[in-house]
Parts: C-alpha cells; sequence; structure tokens
C-alpha cells in the first residue's frame, strides 16, 4: 500500500509509536516502539530493545496496528498490517545509525526542555536504553486516520 508523505513525515516526527498485538489468548498487547524507517510502498521498520511479548505475540499472530497521535493538533494514524521478526543480521549498520540518530536527537530535545525548565523525567531514559535486539518489518495494509471527522481538511 503506498503512504503519502504526509502520513509518513507524521510518523517521522513522533516520538514513539505504539505497537499493538494480539497475545495467545486474543488481549491486544501495547508497547511503545521507536520508528527507525518508513517508506511510501508502505514498509515500516521498528526496532524491539526487549525480546519479549511483542516478539512472541507476533511470531504467533503477525497482525498488527501502529498508532501515534499529535495531541496539539488534535490528529493522528493508525496503521494495520502483517509484521514479521527479522533476523539479527538486519540489524545493519545503517539502521543502528539511524537508531542512534533518533535517541541522540530525543535526548537533545530533553535536554532543552529541561533547560527551559519544562521538566520532564529527571534522568534521560533514553541514554540508558539497552541495545536493540531485533528488527521488526510490517507491511502497511490499511491506514486509519484518527483525526475526528468535523477537523479534517
Amino acid at each position: 500500500m503506498k503512504l503519502t508523505e504526509d502520513i509518513i513525515h507524521f510518523f517521522q516526527t513522533q516520538g514513539f509509536v505504539i505497537i499493538s498485538t494480539i497475545d495467545k489468548n486474543g488481549y491486544p498487547h501495547n508497547s511503545c516502539k521507536g520508528i527507525v524507517r518508513i517508506t511510501n510502498d508502505g514498509k515500516v521498520y521498528l526496532l524491539d530493545l526487549y525480546l519479549a511479548k511483542t516478539h512472541e505475540n507476533i511470531v504467533n499472530n503477525p497482525q498488527v496496528s501502529i498508532s501515534a497521535v499529535n495531541e496539539h493538533k488534535f490528529s493522528g494514524f493508525s496503521l494495520k498490517g502483517k509484521a514479521k521478526v527479522m533476523p539479527p543480521e538486519a540489524l545493519n549498520l545503517d539502521i543502528i545509525k539511524a537508531w542512534e540518530d533518533r535517541i541522540t536527537s530525543r535526548l537533545t530535545q530533553r535536554l532543552l526542555k529541561n533547560m527551559l525548565e519544562q521538566k520532564g523525567h529527571p534522568r534521560h531514559p533514553e541514554a540508558m536504553l539497552p541495545k536493540p535486539q531485533y528488527l521488526i518489518a510490517i507491511d502497511v495494509e490499511e491506514v486509519v486516520n484518527l483525526t475526528p471527522q468535523h477537523l479534517k481538511q
């Protein structure tokens, strides 16, 4: 599925997204992840730092959705599709560099906000994150615009 430049830009500017998977009992499981890359042909790549429930759920059921909202603009999107766990060798230097750049940007933004007295977390959690364990590749099949109908342009 093709993604518009607006949708790609929206997701690229988010600090994180929520990926929803289904557990073995049929219940939703939500987890915060960072997008490393999103392409106009409907491919989304996420890094997972923990080899836990999200990994297990994707192996058992590839149906996922990725959601993000911009509370200030009252807009958002959900991307639905099928995910697959990529082998460790898929974590090539380009992917690792993109992740490191993203973390650096988040740290910089947190420091700037702290300097402006917009205190958040007392420490800098991004600096304490572990290295990525694996890559999640998602083929988007449907885009849901979460913006209320009366606010759409």
